[in-house]
């Protein structure tokens, strides 16, 4: 490489990297549109679960056939990527192969790395089968209409195309190594266990077609990665980097337990002192802003629910396991997430739109994205939680969305309404005397 390509490659790089950058501080500003919450506690607990759950994958594999293809997609994108170093040191110092002096390693490497690309190969070919020609009923679900089906998809091709260009990439890289008192840059270095039965496809071709050829595998490949790190921001796959924070904050209180609402809390223990004055008036700070019982809009949401809503996956395991979803009912646990995500952006381009500032725009996750006929489907049971497999609570705002419409705006269904009223009135839910409460035992 001369020293224009040299240039241009770094241009490419600082646009690419840029960019990802430019998104990732404002997927940062739209997570902190949340509510504080203290996730900073017992954190050996919490670098176990990462470990375990986000690089280990071990909630992956409670459905083998998905979680092995998947750990194979995942072992390649992170193992096979570790060559991008090497293509941005050959790329900006005219090098080529610069690793090369590693000897034997750096032939077990290379070896390694195409093995696992023909495995990603054989896997995103097996989960396109199961999502457009089995049609496994999660993937097919109405959730993934329009572009979050199409993404899927394009996500597969994209590793296709990069699978596939580092082979080529590594055939015509052999070729050009076996000619005699060829190209003296092309040394011979690395194992390629793989693309040499691709290698016999340039017997025949050019030495100088075959150069040009090389360098156009590996100008596309460095910048189809490029473009896959950008496209991350807009896809579901921002996974791929989200997981590891998500898993690590995620609630690690025993599941049903729910959290308290603190000003309900307070209340509480108010009533509960005997030493408290029922007159007295409460101390009211005028700088303190009142709460809102519950949430209507993300920003009621803490900042861990906001980034469970980019971290999900869409794979429609909290959905197939949702009781409520499989009898019929409106909701769906995975819709909850990707309704708080596009009302998260929504928001989101309202600030860009405003330089910085949040206009009103009389629209809520609350009834514009979320229906309560959804939320009062929801059994609380944790199904959902538990099949998640980067630990994400859809059940935490599908929580908070209701106490906002019990506590705010009175609007729970009748047979809550009843309840509550005779929790109130008689100190249990059904409509007997407090006096008449136990003669069930007389029976």
């Amino acid at each position: 490489m001369g020293y224009l390509d040299s240039i241009l490659f770094a241009i490419l790089l600082i646009i690419g990297f840029g960019y990802f950058f430019i998104n990732i501080k404002k997927i940062t500003r739209n997570i902190n549109l949340g509510t504080p919450i203290n996730r900073k506690d017992n954190p050996k607990a919490r670098s176990k679960n990462m470990a375990m759950i986000a690089l280990g994958q071990s909630k992956m594999v409670k459905r083998p056939v998905a979680g092995i293809l998947h750990i194979i997609v995942y072992a390649g994108f992170i193992i096979i990527n570790i060559e991008l170093l090497e293509i941005i040191i050959d790329g900006l110092f005219g090098t080529h192969r610069v690793f090369a002096f590693l000897g034997t390693f750096y032939n077990i490497l290379i070896a390694s790395f195409e093995i696992l690309a023909l495995l990603v190969l054989v896997a995103v070919f097996a989960f396109w089968i199961r999502r457009n020609s089995i049609k496994l009923k999660r993937f097919i679900h109405k959730d993934l209409n329009g572009f979050p089906k199409k993404d899927a998809n394009y996500i597969l091709y994209f590793e296709v195309v990069l699978m596939s260009l580092f082979l080529l990439m590594n055939a015509s890289d052999l070729h050009l190594q076996n000619i005699p008192g060829g190209f003296s840059h092309f040394i011979k270095a690395g194992s390629f266990p793989v693309s040499q039965f691709i290698q016999p496809l340039f017997n025949g071709v050019s030495s100088e077609l075959v150069m040009l050829l090389n360098e156009l595998f590996w100008w596309l490949h460095i910048i189809g990665i490029l473009i896959f790190m950008n496209y991350l921001y807009y896809s579901k796959h921002l996974h791929i980097l989200l997981a590891f924070p998500n898993t690590y904050f995620a609630d690690l209180n025993a599941k049903g337990q729910l959290s308290n609402l603190e000003s309900v809390t307070n209340e509480v223990k108010l009533m509960m002192d005997p030493n408290a004055d029922p007159y007295a008036t409460p101390v009211v700070d005028a700088n303190v802003v009142p709460s809102k019982f519950g949430a209507s809009d993300i920003q009621d949401l803490n900042w861990v629910q906001l980034l469970n809503a980019y971290t999900c996956t869409e794979c429609g395991r909290c959905t197939s396991s949702c009781p409520a979803n499989l009898t019929g009912k409106k909701l769906s646990p995975r819709k909850i997430m990707m309704d708080t995500r596009d009302r998260i952006e929504e928001v989101g381009k309202n600030i860009d739109a405003n330089k910085g500032i949040f206009v009103p725009d009389n629209k809520s996750l609350l009834n514009d994205y979320i229906t309560p006929e959804e939320l009062w489907a929801c059994t609380s049971c944790n199904a959902c939680v538990e099949e998640c497999p980067v630990n994400i609570s859809p059940l935490s705002i599908i929580i908070d969305l209701r106490r906002y419409l019990v506590m705010e705006q009175s609007a729970a269904p009748n047979s809550l309404n009843t309840m509550m009223t005779n929790i109130e009135n008689n100190g249990a839910p059904w409509q007997y005397n407090q006096q008449d409460r136990l003669n069930w035992k007389n029976e």
